[in-house]
């Protein structure tokens, strides 16, 4: 096994399959970096850890309703589809799945209807150019005929109603995202009103998660793994609210590797400042972050980005501290698992 902090061994009982409720009664780890300590918290201990103001950095994206099932129009055969991204001509970039060969020019029949897509041509990695043969935005189009895209570690991908609600952060407003930026998942409406008494203040960036932040890393070299673009955003009252925070001698908390990201690739050229567009940056240890003081984030799965971003951000030694006692200690894994806080 390569050691960590690309892998590590989870028990599968720790994956968590359902969220806790309320969402901010989760466990909280804290891991101080200074010190080289940890302490078992909970989630609305929030406030109580953080300092009057400190500011926090939530994504407000939006997780669409991106699969969709269905079958061939030619042979009735079943097939899946996963939403990525609207292109420029508003057709869509899709994942498929099915038995035998798909092939260009062929309609899928989405269950239940009247939804159909047409396959318009072939992409590298499994990926389709769709089009939608009714008229709708894809967000009008995927609320009214698709499922939450719950990752296949919970109950195999297979979503409850209530899921819709609950792989939603209460802040999320840009839809766009395919994975929920699940640090954000802890937060209530109580525990902003308890870090607003504090002194302690927020704002928002946007990072549309897709797919890549998940895939795992196959190379032998970590740092050549291929980092796909992601969209996002950061607007000016966010930045200046960023900057009163440095200012002032205060820390800026990122809620989430995703907001991270967004933080730290504006920065990575030049001040901070408005920016739309598409990142690709890839934090592995070592990396000088320019940003962010602290960051709140859940327990991430082996070979994957997302755990070197953790690793680069609180130290190898430190995280895999971290993940030892959490795994010694049954905290809940993943995407409706635990959380941690490093500061």
């Amino acid at each position: 096994m390569t050691p960590f902090p690309i892998d590590y061994i989870l028990p599968p009982e720790l994956i968590a399959q359902e969220p806790c409720e309320p969402r901010d009664h989760a466990r909280l780890l804290v891991a101080r970096r200074v010190t080289s300590t940890l302490e078992h918290r909970r989630f609305d201990d929030l406030p109580d850890l953080l300092n009057p103001g400190d500011l926090l950095v939530l994504n407000d994206t939006r997780v669409v309703a991106a699969r969709l099932l269905g079958k061939r129009a030619r042979t009735g055969g079943k097939w899946e589809g996963l939403f990525l991204r609207e292109l420029s001509d508003g057709s869509w970039e899709m994942l498929c799945q099915t038995r035998g060969t798909l092939c260009a020019g062929e309609v899928i029949e989405i269950e239940p209807g009247p939804l159909l897509l047409q396959l318009l041509n072939k992409l590298p990695g499994g990926r389709w150019q769709v089009k939608a043969l009714i008229s709708g935005t894809p967000v009008e189009l995927l609320d009214r005929f698709g499922q939450i895209p719950l990752p296949p570690y919970i109950r195999k991908g297979k979503a409850h109603d209530t899921d819709r609600e609950r792989y939603q952060t209460i802040y999320a407003q840009q839809s766009g995202a395919v994975a929920a930026p699940t640090a954000g998942l802890h937060f209530t409406e109580r525990l902003f009103e308890r870090l607003q008494a504090r002194g302690i203040g927020w704002t928002t960036v946007t990072l549309h998660v897709g797919l890549a932040t998940f895939q795992p890393i196959q190379a032998d070299d970590c740092t050549r793994h291929p980092m796909h673009a992601e969209r996002g955003c950061i607007t000016q009252p966010a930045v200046d609210a960023i900057n009163a925070c440095k200012s002032r001698g205060h820390r800026v908390v990122a809620v989430g590797t995703t907001s991270v990201r967004v933080l730290e690739s504006v920065a990575n050229h030049g001040p901070l400042q408005a920016w739309a567009g598409e990142t690709e940056l890839y934090i592995h240890p070592p990396h000088e972050f320019k940003m962010v003081d602290a960051l709140i984030t859940n327990f991430h799965l082996p070979r994957t980005t997302l755990l070197l971003l953790a690793a680069a951000f609180a130290g190898v030694e430190l995280l895999k501290q971290v993940y030892d006692d959490a795994i010694a200690e049954h905290y809940r894994f993943y995407s409706y698992g635990d959380a941690m806080l490093i500061v």
